[in-house]
């Protein structure tokens, strides 16, 4: 949490270098096109973002919004059950889910989900114990309807680790495939910055052992520029980082975490408040997901919420 940190002021001044004011940014403007982009992974020409558009980047139907970022509000009962419906107001018509079903059963919250007009497409969900554990994973993802399952975090000073832990990921992923279900792994900074002997990091572990048939990759924006960073590159060019990450993965990048970065700081920031440029690697690689996610918000979760799907809602070419 930023505390002291002057959201609307920062929010004014980001809008208006992106030439938005704010009556347009949150109301928002005519839906953007629906369905998924064709051609995921696919760079746009270059000339694509030479001059303003006015063609929005991001599908409504592709934004999802991680429910880490609302966790403070969210308790089973009538408080899970306030804050998704006002996500749903804002206009999501997706979720990730996190931290479990809070006391319903997959399929009653499959239901709930369906009364109020959301779709459960992904998870954050660890590496199994067992096949049963597993298997009861996957069969849940499945009754809620999800197209993916992540794995959220890992972290070892060991090669051993992350090589084994690549081989039951492949293992995993292939299981989740007879369920239907795309599975992903999403990074930290720490896979970019950790020596795991001789330079090798985690991340080029991972991205030589999974395999590129059966994982994917959910490429959290914040952490893979804070990552770039933190290896000395200049934060000018630490959107570049990010697209490189991204060419040079043999795996594909089907999903983004979306969340921004104060440049005093560092700290996690609301969509638009921060200096990422988000614009810039989503011209070059287009996904599956734009997930919102802040672990932190500046004011509240479901302001976070809300002024996430707005932003992305409202975000053009240029």
């Amino acid at each position: 949490m930023c505390y002291g940190y002057d959201g609307d002021r920062a929010l004014d001044e980001s809008l208006a270098r992106r030439g938005l004011g704010r009556r347009s940014f949150l109301l928002g403007a005519a839906a953007a096109a629906g369905g998924v982009l064709a051609g995921v992974g696919a760079a746009l020409p270059a000339s694509a973002g030479a001059q303003p558009t006015g063609r929005k980047i991001v599908p409504r139907g592709a934004i999802s919004i991680q429910l880490w970022t609302v966790r403070d509000a969210l308790a089973p009962g009538a408080l899970y059950d306030a804050t998704l419906r006002s996500i749903a107001g804002y206009g999501y018509t997706k979720v990730e889910q996190a931290l479990g079903y809070f006391g319903r059963t997959a399929a009653q919250l499959r239901d709930f989900y369906d009364e109020i007009g959301i779709s459960c497409s992904s998870s954050h969900d660890g590496i199994s114990g067992d096949r049963a554990s597993l298997e009861a994973k996957l069969e849940n993802a499945a009754t809620l309807g999800q197209r993916f399952v992540v794995v959220p975090y890992l972290a070892s000073e060991s090669r051993s680790d992350w090589q084994l832990w690549a081989e039951q990921m492949n293992e995993e992923a292939a299981l989740a495939r007879r369920y239907g279900l795309r599975y992903g792994y999403h990074n930290h900074a720490h896979e970019f910055t950790t020596d795991l002997g001789g330079g090798v990091t985690p991340w080029e572990v991972l991205t030589t052992e999974l395999d590129p048939k059966l994982v994917h990759l959910e490429v959290d924006l914040y952490w893979a520029v804070t990552g770039g960073i933190n290896t000395g590159v200049p934060v000018s060019q630490a959107e570049q980082f990010a697209i490189d990450v991204i060419d040079a993965a043999p795996q594909r990048t089907l999903q983004y975490h979306v969340k921004d970065r104060h440049l005093t700081g560092g700290d996690m920031a609301d969509l638009g408040t921060g200096h990422i440029d988000f614009a810039a690697i989503f011209r070059a690689h287009r996904v599956l997901e734009y997930i919102v996610e802040n672990d932190t918000p500046d004011v509240t979760p479901l302001q976070t919420a809300e002024v996430g799907y707005r932003y992305l809602t409202e975000l053009r070419m240029r």
